[in-house]
């Protein structure tokens, strides 16, 4: 006779563990399945080990900026494998949380491979468990939370191989330091490999098919990052697209195509930051009739699929790819399985890059806005003229604020900056609540902080900004 369960969660991170707990916490009796690790991708290979990494890139990068604030230090360097593996350690010991997290909420794991095949009430779940032999469950309800994984694009040549071509895994745990890197793409994972190598003194070119970098962004947030990541040494390559990548034994050329005409790019390793795959072949999903859409799981608001008992959530479920996403998504669905009449799970999403400089952003772009035939009221406020700024050193950037011209509604916002990867949730709160510039203009924003460019922003898109 088959285990049972009031839900199953298949796939540990962000997004499903989180659903887990949630669902733990409503008095349901839980289990989760992992085939890897708990924690998934972001904990052990994305969102958590990156930023160790950049850290690290942030704080030796600063040491040739000591004079700046009256310090000296001598035999500056760098032990690449001790940056490797503190990252590694960070991953190892959040890992080790979510175990504890598990039991505290009495959760049961089960370590394996799971495939989903036609229940009645859900879809049963049967599982090629790590440790041999196999195990069937029926549940209540399921929730997919399998993720995904880099996309590689083998006719071209760009397919990792942990040697000369690189994708995430690669480039977070790699064998030798590399002099020259060529990244292929500029979304926020190429950059923030292309920012962390540079900052150790790697040749980093960046090449980009769209006219810009981080096409995703504001249009002036992407200018002046290019603008700054040139300043540090980085290269890019924009409108080109690539023909092929091949591999020596001393490195990679990567032949591109752009207006101009054909170049090959020379490097010792290459980085593929061109997107992702979802994890949903060979789960069974066909069997079942789920509705796709281009590799993904199709879901309503309340990320169910069109099958009785299933959901999914996070990167399975379709862009934005951000952990943050589907952390929310899993408690709303494990919320919506307990019985809650919640509203729709979709609210404004942050998106967050955190190179040096860091960039994030919430709601439309001023370009987004024009092209939906919305008029608006744009704000500025430079971090140069800001007290905090000043006083630490780290001037560059800008907040920029997007506000519907009719209703006074805050719409958009986006930075470029020290610290704005913290500070965008203030604005993420202000449109979740359908905060107005009058709402914005009234609050008291701490002295001196980097946040007062913020309310500066809001102040300059109604004619009333102070310090400029």
């Amino acid at each position: 006779m088959a285990d049972t369960f009031d839900l199953i969660v298949i796939g540990s991170g962000p997004g499903g563990y989180v659903a887990a707990i949630r669902a733990s916490q409503l008095g349901q009796k839980v289990a989760i399945v992992e085939r890897e690790n708990l924690g998934g991708i972001c904990l052990n290979w994305g969102c958590i080990p990156t930023k160790a990494l950049l850290k690290s890139g942030e704080k030796y990068e600063s040491l040739s900026h000591l004079k700046d604030y009256g310090l000296s230090a001598d035999k500056v360097g760098f032990d690449f494998d001790a940056i490797i593996q503190r990252s590694r350690n960070v991953a190892k010991q959040l890992n080790s949380g979510v175990g504890f997290l598990m039991k505290k909420n009495k959760i049961e794991v089960i370590e394996g491979t799971a495939k989903l095949e036609k229940g009645k009430t859900a879809p049963k779940v049967v599982i090629d468990l790590k440790a041999g032999g196999s195990r069937t469950v029926e549940t209540k309800a399921v929730i997919l939370a399998v993720g995904a994984r880099a996309k590689a694009i083998p006719q071209i040549g760009l397919e990792a191989d942990g040697d000369r071509i690189w994708a995430y895994r690669e480039a977070m745990a790699p064998k030798f330091m590399p002099k020259s890197i060529v990244v292929i793409g500029s979304g926020a994972i190429g950059i923030e490999f292309g920012s962390f190598y540079r900052a150790l003194g790697a040749e980093v070119t960046v090449v980009e098919a769209i006219d810009r970098i981080m096409p995703v962004e504001d249009i002036e947030v992407s200018k002046a990052a290019q603008k700054a990541f040139e300043k540090r040494g980085m290269k890019f390559r924009t409108g080109c697209t690539v023909n092929s990548v091949k591999k020596s034994t001393k490195g990679v050329a990567v032949s591109i195509k752009s207006a101009k005409g054909d170049e090959t790019l020379e490097a010792e390793v290459c980085i593929s930051a061109v997107g992702i795959t979802a994890n949903t072949d060979g789960i069974g999903l066909e069997a079942l009739g789920v509705n796709m859409d281009r590799g993904h799981i199709t879901i309503d608001g309340h990320c169910q699929t069109n099958v009785k008992g299933l959901y999914a959530i996070g990167d399975c479920a379709g862009a934005p790819w951000l952990a943050h996403k589907a952390s929310h998504e899993g408690i709303h669905a494990a919320e919506h399985i307990a019985g809650f009449k919640t509203p729709n799970v979709h609210s404004p999403i942050a998106g967050c890059t955190y190179a040096q400089p860091q960039v994030a952003s919430v709601g439309v772009t001023e370009q987004g806005a024009k092209e939906a035939g919305r008029e608006v009221k744009i704000g500025r406020f430079p971090f140069k003229v800001n007290g905090k700024a000043i006083a630490s050193g780290e001037t560059e950037g800008f907040v920029k604020t997007i506000f519907d011209a009719k209703t006074g509604a805050l719409i958009g916002a986006h930075m470029i900056g020290a610290e704005v990867t913290e500070m965008i949730q203030g604005y993420v709160t202000a449109i979740t609540l359908e905060a107005t510039e009058e709402d914005i203009h009234g609050i008291i924003y701490p002295h001196p902080t980097l946040s007062e460019a913020m309310h500066e922003a809001a102040l300059d898109a109604y004619g009333r900004v102070i310090h400029i």
